[in-house]
């Protein structure tokens, strides 16, 4: 559910708990630059970061699946016993390598298509070293790649939350999903 809420247009654009935006101190930079006549631009770059993101997730479907899948007796019962994110921790510990490896070279396609991502990078790495945002958010594909996997989990988290507080409404649900699909 996650993948098809984020996975769309407006999935990561729309939604503020999830909405890429500049990290850290260039996002103060980035209101500097819209009062300097600059926001076009601006809202250009996070509108493709985002983007990228929307394209990006639908990859993580069958990665997800896979980690399921591979779910020993001793991590389901880990799972039910765990804390109120014990399935969503599982997921990230078990596919955050894969999702990252197939969501950079989707999020490098579309960044590379937005001129200002290039510029983002000169000045994002020149802002680093000066420790104006964090070393590996000086890049903007990798730092689109991370901020989409933090939302998915985000939103995966939230999805786990729902289905502990109300299980029969949970499964209901699913089974509307799988039975509209066929």
């Amino acid at each position: 559910l996650a993948v098809a809420q984020l996975g769309k247009p407006g999935g990561f654009s729309n939604d503020p708990a999830v909405r890429i935006e500049l990290p850290g101190n260039l996002a103060k930079v980035a209101s500097s630059m819209k009062m300097m006549g600059m926001g076009a631009q601006v809202e250009q770059l996070e509108q493709s970061m985002n983007q990228a993101a929307e394209l990006a997730v639908p990859q993580a479907q069958a990665l997800l699946t896979s980690a399921v899948k591979k779910m020993t007796l001793k991590d389901a019962k880990a799972i039910l016993a765990g804390p109120d994110d014990a399935a969503t921790q599982y997921l990230n510990k078990t596919s955050r390598e894969q999702l990252r490896a197939s969501f950079l070279p989707i999020v490098k396609k579309a960044t590379d298509q937005v001129g200002l991502a290039k510029q983002y990078n000169t000045f994002a790495g020149q802002a680093a070293t000066f420790g104006v945002i964090n070393t590996k958010d000086a890049n903007v594909e990798n730092y689109v790649t991370e901020q989409a996997l933090n939302g998915l989990f985000e939103i995966i988290a939230q999805e786990e939350t729902n289905i502990r507080n109300n299980p029969a409404d949970a499964a209901t649900r699913l089974a509307k999903t799988v039975f509209a699909a066929q």
